[in-house]
Formats: C-alpha cells, structure tokens, sequence
C-alpha cells in the first residue's frame, strides 16, 4: 500500500513540476512580447504585439492538431515522422502516454504536451522579431501555421522524437537546436526574401541606427525572458521526485542562471571595447546569449564553466549582429545572432564537458537541422509570397504598421 501511494504522490510531483516548469516559459511569450515592442519603433507597437498574440495562440492549435503528433509519432522510421490524428483522438498512437500509461509512468501525458506546447511557441516568437517592422501580420500568421504544424514537429522528431539525430548521438538538452537554431534558421529565410526595413542601408554602404522606442520594456522582456528560461531548462529534466533528479534540476537551473550572468558581462565589455560606450541593446542581447548557448548541456558543466559558455556566447553576439548588419541582413531585434548563431556555439560546446558527445554528431545534428528548416522555411516564405506578398508597402511601412495592420496605435498621443 505504501509504494502504491509513493507511486502516486510522484506522479502528482512530476505532474505538478512538469506543468509549472511549461507555465514559466509560457510567460516567455510576454517576455519576447515585451522585448521586441521595446525595440521597434513605436508606430510598430500594436502590430508586434498582436503578431505575439496571435502567433502563441495558433502554436498551440496546429500542435494540438498535428504538430504533436508528427513530432512523437512512434513511427518506425527514423527518418519520416507519421502523421497522426488530432490530440486525444481515438486512433491516435499516442494515447497511452496521454492517459499517463506504461510509456509514461511518471507524470501525465497531458503535462507533456503542454510543456512541448510552449516550446514550439518560442520558436516561432524568435521569428516574429527578426521580420518586424515591415512584412504583413496575415502573411506572417500563414507562415506560423506551417511552421508550428509541419516544419517544426519534424526536425523535432528526429532528435526528441527519437529520430536518426538521436540515434546517432546527437544531444540537445533543451532546444539550442531543436527550438533556437530552427526559429533563427525560419527568421533568417524570411529575411532574405523580405529585404531590409526602408533607411536602413544607406546608398553609400552605410548602417544607420533605428532606435527602438522603449528600452525600459525591452529591459523587462529580457528579465521575463531570463525567468522563463528556469522553466525551459529545468523543465527539460523531466523529473524531479527523487533527490539525484531534485539535485538535477537545481544544478541546471543554477547554470542556467549563470551563463545568462557571463553572457551579460561578456557583451557589455565587448560592445565597451567595439564602441566605446556600454550599449544596452547589446547587454540584453548578451544575456539571452548566454541562456541559448547553456540550454543545448545545462546539466554535466560546472557553475564556472556555465559561466564562461555563456561569457562566449555574450561575446558571439556581438560581433554576429554586427557582422549581419555590415551583410545588410536587417533584423531589428538581433533573433538570428541570439538564437542561430549562439545556438551553434551551445551545440558544439556540448562537447566541452558531456564525455557522451562527439563533434561529429553535434555538427551533423547542427547542419541537418538548420539546412532542412532554412530550406522548407524558404520554399514556404517564397509560395506565400507569390500568392499574397510578405512586405507591406512603403506609404504603410513609413506609417507604422500599427494603423495599417490593426487599425490602433499603441501610443495613440504620438508616433515615432
């Protein structure tokens, strides 16, 4: 009787800290809501935050859906995910694990799907800031569409999934890949295809500055961001009713934090030495560096070690958002710096202290994912384009998306 009640007591714990680990990164969707309508111009405002609504809330339908199904499809193949029904569904393949069954003893299905649920919405916030300002919030919504139905589920299959990344010992704790790499790589394919916002790159080479309007709300988005991330990579131990996972997850969690702490560091010396000046953007651009760069292996480093992957990431950053621009690559919120460029560096740092990694997988893992979602995300961008357009015009563009798009200014008594 005893164990019977141990056994449930655990399961209620698992299930408990599953869904309260899935509530914190939820929350990251007001932290990218936050930092990105900091960053952009106010005339913007309205737009990003509808677009972050929005785009949260189709996440979790196509992954209901589809998405969930695709990703944990039980398939034989590790190459091709199936298709299952809709969540839930009698004939879906997956109903044992959801009712809690014998493939998932420890905590509910349901709180599984949740938990995968909010990831796949961050992925798709890293696109939204990279493409702001200046494409279409309904193109952008179709975009969302396939990208948390189909793209997504599938490069995600293959590593969590258990797909041929996983079983060539591809490793990727949290997501540097799975969730960071794949939304930089769609944000990247949108990019191209999208051009870069209107007085950007001037005629003669030359990058001028665009302020963002509120870079108090970006300061808070990135603090939000930082909480969120304690759920993303302690979640990610999936269990915590017995002291070596208790111990687990609270080593994550402090790594987590550290790396976030070196990166910030890291990025405000590097922008003091570049420009002179301790620049802000760049500084919160170095925490979240620093958290991406720690989520691929937050749990076989040391406190220190966390710190210093982070402190290369925060270094990474900088120079990577400023190499993009000197490319006229324009992305208003630096989402493919931070979370594709420092999502390689935290895959291939992987290698750095778990003795289970090898170069060659992480490379390989690395590649396949970026090269399947750059080029899917690119095909789609392209059809969505030629049916309905992606960019808003220069007469809408000039002012503000915010009237144009939704018909509501955010900060109605004026508009940068």
């Amino acid at each position: 009787m005893e164990a019977i009640v141990d056994l449930e007591v655990r399961y209620a714990l698992d299930t408990f800290y599953f869904l309260v680990m899935g509530a914190f990164v939820m929350w990251m969707a007001a932290g990218f809501s936050m930092l990105e309508s900091g960053l952009v111009r106010s005339k913007n405002t309205a737009e990003i935050l509808t677009k972050n609504v929005g785009l949260y809330s189709i996440a979790c339908i196509m992954y209901m859906v589809m998405g969930y199904n695709i990703m944990y499809s039980g398939t034989d193949s590790s190459f091709w995910p199936g298709f299952g029904s809709l969540l839930g569904a009698e004939d879906n393949a997956t109903d044992a694990v959801l009712a809690g069954g014998d493939d998932a003893p420890y905590y509910s299905g349901l709180s599984d799907f949740f938990f995968q649920v909010v990831f796949v919405a961050t992925a798709m916030s890293i696109v939204s800031g990279a493409i702001a300002e200046r494409m279409k919030l309904w193109a952008f919504f179709v975009f969302a569409i396939v990208m948390t139905g189909f793209i997504y589920p599938v490069q995600g299959f293959w590593k969590w999934g258990g797909g041929f990344l996983d079983a060539q010992g591809f490793l990727d704790f949290a997501g540097s890949g799975v969730v960071h790499l794949c939304g930089a790589a769609a944000a990247l394919a949108g990019v191209l295809l999208l051009g870069p916002r209107k007085g950007k790159y001037s005629s003669d080479g030359k990058i001028n500055a665009i302020p963002g309007a509120n870079l108090p709300l970006a300061t808070l988005g990135t603090f939000i961001l930082w909480l969120g991330w304690f759920g993303f990579n302690g979640g990610s131990e999936l269990m915590i009713s017995n002291v070596a996972e208790a111990n687990a997850v609270s080593l994550v969690i402090v790594n987590t934090n550290m790396a976030a702490a070196g990166g910030v560091i890291a990025a405000l010396l590097t922008a003091r030495i570049l420009f002179g000046k301790a620049d802000l953007t760049m500084t919160l651009n170095g925490a979240l560096a620093g958290l991406v760069a720690i989520t691929a292996e937050p749990l076989t480093p040391t406190p220190l070690i966390a710190t210093m992957i982070g402190a290369v990431g925060g270094i990474l950053v900088v120079f990577s958002i400023v190499g993009l621009d000197k490319l006229k690559i324009d992305d208003p919120v630096g989402a493919i710096s931070v979370h594709g460029t420092v999502g390689c560096w935290g895959l291939i740092a992987v290698t750095l202290t778990n003795s289970d990694a090898s170069l060659g997988a992480q490379l390989m893992g690395l590649m396949t994912i970026f090269l399947w979602t750059f080029i899917m995300s690119l095909i789609f961008w392209a059809i969505i384009k030629a049916v309905m357009g992606i960019r808003v015009s220069e007469e809408e563009e000039y002012e503000g998306l915010d009237t144009g798009e939704c018909g509501v200014e955010a900060y109605p008594e004026f508009v940068n």
